[in-house]
Formats: structure tokens, C-alpha cells, sequence
């Protein structure tokens, strides 16, 4: 059972664990795995890697304890750790797949009835068409949520290029007659 809630900030959380709290660690943990893991899962479309991400993600931000600094939020700093595990782990996953496999595999696209999943297989195919970033900066804007500030500073391109990405993605999926519905008021 994990620990209650920690009401410290993440920043405060950091200073403890560069001082030698291993508790602030644990934190830290249970503050940001379920994201950790929604994205890996995002990423890999497999439970098992997404798992094996978490772990590693984890793993990585633990080496950098102690004299880590902070600089951005812990989420954009945890971005592109997961983005590079997780694709490292689908390249060696895929190398071992059927082709048909891959193709098949589309993120976050798990029907839980016929209508919803015929509706998501339809937005899965528009987003197909997408390229990667433009893809990508969809998805963290409005899956996961982040700021345009926080995906630039994530993915390492100016705020600027990513409201571009994601106006034309927009304008694209609004274009797709498949994602079309998702825009009509």
C-alpha cells in the first residue's frame, strides 16, 4: 500500500533527497508512476515494457540523487527519459515481432464497447496520418495535459515551433473526416 500523500513540493522533495532522505524518493514514486507509466504505455503499446519503463525511468532518476537540481518541473524533466526508454524498448520489442504485430499496435486504442471503439480506431487512424511531432505534441498537449511551455521545454524545441505543431495537427485532424466528429460542436 503506498504512502499517504506527501504534502512537500516536488522541489522541496529534491532538496530531502539530495540531503540524504530516501523517504522524499519514495515520494517522489508514488507522486509520478501512474503518469510514468500511462505514458510508457502510451509509447510502447505493451503493459510488460511500459512496466519495465517505469522501472528504468525510476532507476535513471535515482543515479542522479544526490546533486540533482531541478531546473524545469519533474514531469518535463521525466518526459524525455520515458519517450527514449520506451522507444528503445519498442525497437528491441519490434525486432522480435511479426510485422503485422506492429502494425496492428496503435496507443491508446483499447475498445470498451463497439460505438467507442470503432470511434477510437477511427481517431487512432486520423492520428496515424500525422507525422511523429506532430503526433507527439497532441498527445502531451491534450492527453497529457502539459503546457505549451512545458512540451517545449520537454521535447527541446521553442515554444513557438510546438504551437505550430499542434496547429497544424489540428488542422489536419479536423481535415480527416475520420476525426472530424471530435470538432463539430
Amino acid at each position: 500500500m503506498p504512502p499517504p500523500s506527501d504534502p512537500r513540493s516536488d522541489d522541496d522533495l529534491v532538496a530531502a533527497l539530495n540531503a540524504g532522505d530516501a523517504s522524499a524518493f519514495d515520494a517522489l514514486y508514488y507522486r509520478y508512476r501512474d503518469r510514468v507509466l500511462r505514458l510508457a504505455y502510451r509509447f510502447t503499446g505493451n503493459d510488460a515494457d511500459a512496466h519495465d519503463v517505469l522501472q528504468e525511468t525510476f532507476a535513471y532518476l535515482h543515479g542522479k540523487f544526490p546533486g540533482f537540481c531541478l531546473t524545469a518541473s519533474l514531469s518535463t524533466f521525466l518526459f524525455p527519459a520515458v519517450r527514449n526508454l520506451s522507444l528503445a524498448a519498442r525497437r528491441k520489442r519490434d525486432r522480435f515481432a511479426s510485422d503485422d504485430a506492429a502494425v496492428a499496435r496503435l496507443p491508446g486504442c483499447a475498445p470498451d464497447g463497439a460505438a467507442a471503439g470503432e470511434a477510437r480506431a477511427d481517431l487512432a487512424a486520423a492520428m496515424s496520418n500525422l507525422s511523429p511531432v506532430h503526433r507527439e505534441a497532441v498527445l502531451l498537449r491534450y492527453v497529457d495535459d502539459l503546457t505549451i511551455e512545458e512540451i517545449a521545454a520537454a521535447t527541446g524545441v521553442p515554444s513557438g515551433t510546438v504551437k505550430s505543431r499542434l496547429h497544424h495537427a489540428i488542422a489536419a485532424l479536423r481535415d480527416d473526416p475520420r476525426a472530424r466528429r471530435y470538432f463539430e460542436k
